[in-house]
């Protein structure tokens, strides 16, 4: 589906779209078509929401203004470049706001990362909701369009750790008129066309990849009804089925139109957006971004922009699908590639910018090695209904290939000015070993792309445990551990793998923690952070947090909930810790392995 600009103009050259009316003036407007909301400070980069959604509509001839983490308490500050001609688009942020503002526990944060000096409480909780209800304060009748990641995983009626209760869909409570679920750019296309040659918002009911709202839904044809918010608020084996039902029909070329009744109105969800294709991937890419924070935030550094500045995007998606990972209800299982064109002129922009040094961070996406489609059939018929890629085992029709990513790679290192290229994103270890030529893969790179560690995510060992996350063995684990030891012995390099551990997972047990400690401590690893499960709409594991029910089999599961045993067995994945230690000595008696304690090299603690 192509992109091209509706005035068939140039692009223009990079500069910041405006956020003050002077900045409009400058521009000569005297309106903007679009008013765009977002929680994030305002950067221009493509890893920012706001950016990529402004920089396409802007593409597309429109007009747009963007007013970055406006203060929510009053109407000013949403007024300030005036009503929109065509509608106001709202996103929280790159993060649901919940997530940003609170920690695991519940306490809040004491830094938000896409904050100006990483200041908190610049965003209020529940973002999507309160900036909506501002713009309803100004303009009652403005369209009002909602996305981000907030909108796209609270689109159907879902569980909310915060409040721990089932919340309705966030179309219903936030009073806007459309949800683009998703990356968004094809449907936003759509949806601004129709909108701006003058159709009523009312009427843009076929767009996929967006939920709208009506009060009868007799009239809607090859339609599945889920549960009711009022059944599934209050009957947790309704909620596990709604949610199976929903996370079956995520798919682009079969899935059909859900129904859902969520009080005051009921909540149509169309199927997903087709993927995009190679050469649109390049063409939002390529939009010219400014590429750094706003100039209004000189002297305030962006926690999360200073982690991407420098790195480079090479796809989305992913086939992975970990229970706790919400990637897959959001960007979609179908793996959609950049050119490798595209991303060395992304790289050689970045040879330019003041600042750099050398050193490109990072060439990956959501999992760095996921650069191929699984399959031909994904692409063309979707990714296959009840059946995961890599889980229990790699399908025997997964293209394991790893010489694109490789050649990917080789290019970018080989750019006049480029010092070292690193792989920081995530690594699938499995995906990898997959692969019949996965020893040069990895020689390749330990020798030129680990920056001294490598980030992997077993995230466990206990069987049960890693089969409700779906993740790889421990017997997969070991081997890649002992290839990347050996690898780096033999091309002379010291360089260590930094694992990612989790606690608390649904199904996970005290003993299996002490399963994970006794690992960590044979396996001679010692992870910097331990991660506490937290539960965030739209992943398996939240309906698995809130139900006990895996909603993919209906298999009960094990919740820690109480908090001793949430913190005993976050203790026991950094045993070794001095603050640790009465949590552990309390695990382990409760577990009864005193043997566990003492001076032999088998004790965790003296």
């Amino acid at each position: 589906m192509s992109f091209k600009n509706i005035h068939g103009s140039a692009p223009p050259s990079p500069s910041f779209l405006p956020i003050t009316k002077k900045e409009m003036a400058a521009l000569g407007w005297d309106e903007i078509d679009f008013l765009l909301i977002t929680g994030d400070a305002y950067v221009d980069h493509p890893t920012f929401g706001h950016a990529v959604i402004g920089r396409l509509l802007e593409s597309l001839g429109y007009k747009v203004g963007i007013v970055p983490q406006p203060d929510w308490r009053s109407v000013d500050d949403f007024a300030r470049l005036g009503r929109p001609r065509v509608a106001v688009l709202v996103t929280a942020g790159n993060l649901d706001s919940m997530l940003s503002n609170y920690s695991s526990p519940g306490k809040r944060r004491r830094k938000d990362a896409y904050s100006p000096g990483g200041q908190p409480d610049l965003r209020p909780d529940r973002a999507t909701v309160v900036y909506c209800n501002r713009i309803r304060e100004l303009w009652k009748d403005v369209p009002l369009i909602i996305g981000g990641l907030e909108a796209s995983l609270r689109r159907v009626a879902h569980y909310d750790y915060w409040s721990d209760n089932v919340r309705r869909s966030i179309l219903a409570d936030s009073r806007a008129d459309l949800l683009i679920y998703g990356m968004a750019e094809t449907a936003l296309r759509m949806v601004a066309s129709r909108l701006a040659s003058g159709e009523e918002i009312g009427s843009v009911r076929d767009v996929r990849g967006t939920c709208w709202k009506t009060h009868d839904a007799s009239s809607i044809a090859n339609s599945l009804e889920l549960p009711p918010f009022d059944v599934v608020s209050g009957d947790k084996k309704a909620f596990a089925e709604a949610f199976g039902i929903f996370y079956r029909e995520q798919n682009f070329a079969n899935g059909r139109i859900l129904i859902q009744d969520n009080g005051p109105w009921i909540v149509a969800h169309n199927p997903p957006a087709p993927p995009l294709s190679v050469e649109e991937m390049d063409m939002i890419y390529d939009l010219p971004y400014v590429r750094r924070p706003h100039p209004s935030y000189e002297g305030r550094e962006i926690p999360a922009f200073n982690e991407v500045s420098f790195s480079l995007t090479s796809h989305r998606g992913c086939f992975g699908e970990c229970a706790f990972c919400a990637i897959a209800s959001h960007q979609g299982r179908v793996i959609q590639p950049r050119s490798a064109q595209s991303v060395l002129r992304e790289a050689k922009a970045l040879v330019r910018m003041p600042g750099f040094k050398g050193y490109i961070h990072d060439v990956g996406g959501p999992t760095a090695n996921f650069r191929n489609s699984q399959c031909k059939k994904a692409v063309i018929e979707g990714p296959c209904r009840g059946k995961s890629c890599l889980y229990p085992k790699p399908c025997e029709y997964l293209q394991t290939s790893h010489g694109d990513y490789l050649e990917l790679l080789r290019d970018v290192r080989a750019l006049k000015g480029v010092k070292k290229v690193f792989v920081r994103s995530g690594l699938r270890y499995d995906y990898l070993l997959a692969d019949p030529k996965w020893p040069v893969f990895l020689e390749e790179l330990c020798a030129h792309h680990v920056s001294g560690q490598l980030k992997i995510a077993p995230e466990h060992v206990s069987k049960d445990v890693l089969r409700l996350m779906r993740k790889p063995s421990g017997e997969i684990t070991g081997k890649f551990i002992r290839a990347y030891r050996e690898m780096n012995r033999r091309i002379r390099k010291d360089q260590f793998l930094v694992p990612y551990f989790m606690s608390a997972h649904p199904g996970c047990g005290l003993e299996d923690a002490l399963k994970l400690a006794l690992y960590i401590k044979e396996a001679n690893l010692r992870p910097e952070q331990a991660q506490e499960f937290t539960p965030t709409p739209g992943t398996i594991a939240s309906c698995m947090y809130h139900t006990g029910i895996d909603p993919l089999t209906g298999e009960f599961v094990h919740v820690p909930k109480d908090t001793e045993e949430k913190n005993m067995q976050r203790a026991l994945l950094q045993y070794w810790m001095p603050k640790n230690r009465p949590m552990v000595l309390k695990a382990l008696r409760k577990l009864n392995r005193l043997d566990l304690i003492g001076e032999s090299a088998k004790c965790l603690i003296k």
